[in-house]
C-alpha cells in the first residue's frame, strides 16, 4: 500500500491522544468501521510501541498506522522500527524529517507560517500539517496555496463537522481530526465505541 496516495484518497487522519493503551485496539476498530484508514498513536501514549506494533500486525493493509508528536530523531526511528508507517510531528524538526525519510517512511512535520512550511517540504516533508488550525481557519490554507501552490497541506487541530467542508475547498488534500473525532476521558463501553463509528462516518460523508 502507498501510504501517502491512501491519506490523500481517505483525506481524513485519526488522532488517538490520552486513549488508555488496553482501549486502543477497540477505539482502532471502531473507527475502522467508521471508514478511518490512517490512524496516528502520540508517543506519549503509555506502551505505544507495543501499541503501535500490535495494530500494524492486527490491520495489516486494511488501515495505515503511524506515530504522532514525535519531536526527535531518536523517537522516529523507534516508531519507524515498531512498524509506523508515517511519522507525525508538531514542529519543523530536521534531523527528524531526514532520519524519517532515510527510511523510506512518509514526513508529516507541523508548520504553522509560510516559511516554516517551505522549510519542511525543501527539506523532505511529504505532507505539512498546518498546525494549530483551530487559530488560522480555512482561509489560511487558501492563502498559503497562493504563493505555495505545489506544497501539500494538511490541518490539525480545530478540524471538526461544521468546518471541516471549508478546509478542504480552501485546498487541503487531507486532515488530521483530534478531540473532535475520538473524544477524550470516554469509558470506551461498547455504546461509546458505536458512537465513535457513527461519529466517523459523519466526518467520511464530509469528505
Amino acid at each position: 500500500m502507498d501510504v501517502l496516495q491512501s491519506i490523500y484518497q481517505h483525506k481524513l487522519v485519526a488522532i488517538l491522544r490520552g486513549v488508555p493503551s488496553e482501549h486502543i485496539l477497540d477505539v482502532a476498530h471502531a473507527l475502522h468501521q467508521g471508514g478511518i484508514r490512517a490512524l496516528e498513536i502520540t508517543v506519549d501514549t503509555p506502551n505505544v510501541l507495543d501499541a503501535i506494533e500490535q495494530l500494524s500486525k492486527e490491520f495489516e493493509q486494511e488501515l495505515i498506522i503511524g506515530a504522532g508528536t514525535v519531536l526527535d530523531p531518536e523517537t522516529a526511528r523507534a516508531a519507524i522500527m515498531a512498524g509506523s508507517q508515517f511519522i507525525f510531528s508538531p514542529t519543523v524538526d530536521i534531523d527528524t524529517i531526514k532520519l524519517t525519510k532515510r527510511y523510506g517512511i512518509v514526513s508529516i512535520p507541523g508548520a504553522m507560517t509560510p516559511t516554516e512550511i517551505l522549510t519542511a517540504y525543501e527539506n523532505g516533508a511529504d505532507l505539512i500539517k498546518v498546525f494549530p488550525a483551530t487559530v488560522l481557519g480555512p482561509t489560511y490554507i487558501k492563502d498559503i496555496k497562493g504563493p505555495l501552490p505545489h506544497i501539500p497541506l494538511m490541518p490539525t487541530g480545530g478540524v471538526n463537522l461544521d468546518n471541516i467542508s471549508a478546509y478542504f475547498q480552501a485546498g487541503a488534500v487531507a486532515a488530521g481530526l483530534g478531540s473532535s473525532l475520538v473524544k477524550k476521558q470516554q469509558t470506551y463501553s461498547k455504546e461509546d465505541l458505536r458512537t465513535l463509528t457513527q461519529r466517523a462516518k459523519q466526518f467520511m460523508a464530509k469528505v
